[in-house]
């Protein structure tokens, strides 16, 4: 039994005044906050279906990085070294680029100068001459003419069973084509 001098333990509307919504100088405000996106800046060691190519410099989740792309291997945290030591090797490459470019663009005029290459074979009937003019009897020409190895799936020609002036397109380079005039004649 209470007694009554014995607190009481019930709540009652009278012992305790609760601030209104309107009262704001007495209760804190609290804003609801979005939660912080944790992400990684990587560079992918290898290529990563439907991420990215290899030195690709990407921001994935923290998660995927911690627990699919670093144990595997397949890429790692960017620092100030790392951007520093790619910049230096995309410049290599872009020099070495450029230096292969120039290179065609030389072999392009070399042969551009040399006129037309002639190519004899055993004439036929009319302008006919037996077999063709393939990509590989270019490569021998130029071998031997120029001294100058020539790959012959660069080599693009149109179809030769007459004698006659070709046009054959080399392909140096993606941005590089030479153009080369063969004089076809019979034996």
């Amino acid at each position: 039994m209470a007694t009554a001098s014995s607190p009481s333990l019930s709540w009652s509307s009278s012992s305790r005044s609760w601030p209104t919504l309107h009262d704001r100088s007495s209760t804190p405000m609290i804003v609801a906050q979005k939660k912080a996106k944790k992400t990684r800046k990587i560079i992918l060691k290898e290529d990563v279906s439907e991420l990215g190519k290899k030195g690709e410099l990407l921001e994935v989740k923290a998660g995927f990085f911690r627990n699919y792309l670093f144990p595997l291997g397949k890429a790692q945290l960017v620092t100030p070294l790392l951007l520093k030591e790619m910049r230096v090797e995309e410049e290599r490459i872009e020099a070495e680029k450029k230096r292969v470019r120039e290179e065609a663009e030389q072999l392009a005029l070399l042969f551009q100068t040399v006129g037309a290459f002639k190519v004899k074979r055993k004439g036929g009937k009319g302008k006919l001459i037996f077999g063709t003019v393939t990509a590989q009897d270019l490569v021998d020409i130029i071998k031997a003419q120029l001294q100058r190895d020539v790959d012959k799936r660069i080599i693009s020609l149109p179809e030769i069973r007459e004698t006659g002036e070709y046009i054959a397109e080399l392909k140096l380079h993606p941005e590089v084509t030479a153009q080369v005039r063969l004089n076809v004649y019979a034996n």
